[in-house]
């Protein structure tokens, strides 16, 4: 049975977490996270390895789901639908909630059938061409494309790459744009290439990125969450949310002092 992720519900939120707590079997790997999500802004994850960013954010289109020993416990909210519910899709999850990794993974295909590829998938019965097009557009890339799209996506520059891969997310028409360290493997002005395009999107989408680079979380996002760990005494380290607020109020007035370390760079 699939049900639709949409409700009634009306919230300026599109994700709400309740004491979620993220296992590989026995492992706690993440605990209590408590967040919410609002739409149309950029929310940033940032803390040191290990203290489960990527985790939470992966919950958010359950590509958790894909490793088995993965279970969770609280809920995921997505505009008050439990996201873990079992009447739930997990394919149209992803389809509303689309993903961007850290190093670009075109398809082996043309330009044209990286963005095409989706659609066709889920039986998109309009003008392609018009749909390839205005998802080059809105992945900042189609001045630099749109003589070559029968070229192979794989043939672009990594920047390029990146940004296709964001407007391959954007042609199934997602609400949600996550984005793993989307930035990691660019150059620095492929990195601000990627930036401004994410000030552009998030006009339409919600987007929530994982990043290590603390000025690119401050430049970049509206929301930062910091993420923590600890260890327990066999060595064994689970992440926790230290502190969520504005991103102004995170750098500039942080209320806890292991954020102030780590957005100041004393650790991490």
């Amino acid at each position: 049975m699939t049900t639709n992720l949409h409700n009634n519900v009306q919230t300026d939120n599109v994700f709400h977490t309740e004491n979620v707590n993220i296992y590989y079997g026995d492992f706690l790997a993440v605990k209590e996270v408590n967040l919410e999500v609002p739409k149309n802004a950029i929310t940033a994850f940032i803390g040191p390895s290990g203290c489960g960013k990527s985790t939470v954010l992966r919950c958010f289109n359950r590509l958790n789901d894909l490793i088995k020993s993965f279970h969770l416990d609280g809920k995921i909210l997505y505009h008050g639908q439990d996201l873990y519910a079992p009447n739930i899709d997990a394919v149209e999850v992803r389809r509303q909630i689309g993903m961007v990794f850290q190093k670009p993974n075109p398809f082996p295909k043309t330009i044209y059938d990286n963005i095409a590829f989706g659609p066709r998938l889920l039986g998109y019965k309009g003008d392609m061409d018009e749909l390839v097009e205005r998802s080059l557009k809105r992945g900042a890339l189609w001045e630099d494309v749109k003589d070559k799209l029968k070229a192979m996506g794989t043939d672009l520059s990594g920047g390029q790459q990146q940004r296709l891969c964001i407007a391959r997310a954007i042609a199934v028409q997602p609400e949600v744009i996550l984005m793993d360290e989307p930035c990691a493997a660019l150059d620095p002005i492929s990195t601000l290439k990627v930036e401004d395009l994410m000030q552009e999107l998030k006009e339409d989408y919600t987007l929530v990125i994982v990043t290590h680079n603390m000025q690119q979380a401050s430049r970049a996002s509206d929301y930062t969450a910091f993420f923590n760990v600890q260890a327990n005494e066999k060595g064994q380290r689970t992440g926790f949310i230290e502190e969520y607020d504005r991103t102004e109020a995170i750098f500039q007035s942080p209320k806890k002092k292991a954020t102030q370390e780590y957005v100041s760079g004393r650790f991490g």
